[in-house]
């Protein structure tokens, strides 16, 4: 019985320090990341800021330490892809990948997006929103040459917003936004 009680006790230190170092280790990461506080005070201002990132004319560097920001550490960018009939498939990329991957289409075109329609949930720290967007490549272009539906995830640690993560998908033909997407901004 003494026997089981040390190996009890040994198990229960060693959760206890895994634990602590995976905290500590995911508190350390977040600590390294220098956001401007007005961009992660509030749902609004963090969504409103993966905007303003991304979007800009043909040859401006977008600023992506910003963009970095605010993510947590490990967050997730997800795609839906459709290829002609084939099966929706996603593709799961990580921050660097992400900006990598968009970096050069952005310079090469101009990339502008804005949000026309957000649905809000919140329990507890974490928020979700589906958040409408409109792509156009230069601000006065009539008509967007892509709309879609971001499904943002977020977590409030306390003391500001983290994008957990982002997945989307895109309309098409045979899948039009659906009207309760296209109303103003709200719950």
């Amino acid at each position: 019985m003494r026997k089981q009680s040390k190996t009890q006790i040994f198990l229960i230190v060693l959760l206890v320090s895994v634990f602590s170092f995976v905290n500590t280790d995911f508190a350390m990461a977040q600590e390294e990341i220098k956001a401007d506080p007005k961009d992660v005070e509030s749902i609004d201002s963090i969504v409103d800021a993966v905007y303003d990132v991304i979007s800009g004319p043909a040859g401006h560097e977008r600023d992506w330490d910003r963009f970095r920001s605010l993510f947590a550490e490990g967050a997730r960018l997800a795609p839906i892809r459709v290829p002609g009939e084939g099966a929706a498939t996603v593709r799961f990329t990580e921050v660097n990948d992400y900006i990598t991957n968009a970096n050069a289409s952005f310079l090469a075109n101009g990339f502008f997006e804005r949000e026309i329609s957000r649905k809000t949930e919140s329990f507890g720290h974490m928020a979700h929103i589906f958040s409408t967007y409109e792509s156009k490549r230069t601000w006065e272009d009539k008509e967007p040459f892509a709309r879609g539906i971001n499904s943002i995830q977020l977590l409030n640690d306390g003391s500001r917003w983290w994008i957990v993560s982002i997945f989307w998908d895109s309309e098409r033909p045979g899948q039009p936004l659906p009207e309760k997407y296209l109303t103003k901004k709200g719950g």
